[in-house]
């Protein structure tokens, strides 16, 4: 997805919060919802990386609390010419990550218990491969500021259909009726925005992880172990806030909720195609650290099919 495109989308976000604005509000309504997105985009330029980081309580972890995993983020870092990302950890069982940063020289990349005890170390690398690939795509500012907005429009629809959509002296223009539908439509509609904005970005991000790790098929296994738990392992922080579920390398959502009609992520299977093909046109090889000894049975750049513990 080029740049352009995605301006049009994030504006789409920002005009579509606006609307929501007038519809409970007026012109008023309307100018203080564009005062507010201003200062939203603003605020989360500077602040949405650690208020996600926070939401999902991530502990920053260095060469002395998590050393394999610190060096394997380092190394993975200088190959695809990127400086060091912040590194965290989420205490949680689903075997999940994401990266967020305003650009890669502010950028962190987090990862959960789970993901780190269920993969093998190559296949985590692969995964971590994936989101330093979003940074440098300079995705993740887009993904952070999509997921503020878009959860902001959730919580003012929200606030609308609880105080403003039933009373009789209403002063949306479009009337009661009109802005109860406004509430209930407008979060579906940042929904779809945000799965535009997103899917493609994932095909991208697996195609620049698989070139930076060398080994495609190692991300498309660890894309299958992930896809296969995290459904059945309950991420509660993700839940609680649906509008961060497209920073994850797989959808987090347990499908519980009417959140997932809107799959922000696209199929695993057409993900894993896709590396296949990848893999098919790279032909055989891949990376290892100098002087690393293949692993026993794939050759892995971090000890083949060793797991954590990781800090």
């Amino acid at each position: 997805m080029n740049y352009v495109k995605t301006a049009i989308l994030l504006a789409g976000l920002t005009a579509l919060f606006m609307v929501v604005g007038f519809a409970l509000g007026g012109r008023g309504g309307m100018m203080i919802a564009f005062v507010v997105a201003a200062g939203m985009n603003l605020f989360s330029y500077w602040n949405a990386d650690k208020m996600v980081l926070r939401m999902y309580g991530a502990r920053e972890v260095d060469e002395t609390t998590a050393p394999e995993f610190v060096r394997m983020v380092r190394e993975l870092a200088r190959r695809a010419e990127l400086p060091m990302p912040r590194v965290f950890i989420m205490d949680n069982p689903q075997p999940n990550a994401f990266a967020t940063g305003r650009n890669p020289e502010h950028a962190a990349v987090a990862a959960t218990t789970g993901l780190l005890q269920t993969l093998t170390s190559e296949e985590v690398a692969g995964v971590m491969a994936h989101e330093l690939a979003h940074i440098k795509h300079h995705d993740t500012l887009t993904m952070t500021i999509t997921a503020t907005i878009a959860g902001a429009i959730s919580m003012l629809a929200n606030f609308g259909l609880l105080f403003g959509g039933g009373h009789r002296d209403n002063s949306s223009p479009f009337g009661a009726i009109g802005t109860i539908l406004m509430v209930i439509l407008a979060p579906l509609a940042a929904m779809i925005v945000q799965m535009a904005i997103s899917r493609s970005r994932e095909y991208e991000a697996d195609r620049g992880g698989a070139e930076i790790l060398g080994r495609p098929m190692t991300l498309a296994s660890a894309l299958a172990k992930i896809s296969g738990t995290a459904h059945q392992v309950p991420n509660y922080e993700a839940e609680s806030n649906p509008a961060t579920a497209h920073m994850f390398i797989i959808n987090p959502l347990s499908g519980a909720r009417m959140d997932n009609l809107f799959s922000t992520h696209p199929a695993v299977e057409n993900r894993i195609a896709a590396l296949r093909e990848l893999a098919q046109r790279m032909g055989g090889g891949g990376y290892a650290p100098p002087g690393a000894a293949p692993g026993p049975a794939s050759g892995a750049p971090w000890g083949g099919q060793r797991r954590g513990p990781w800090g």
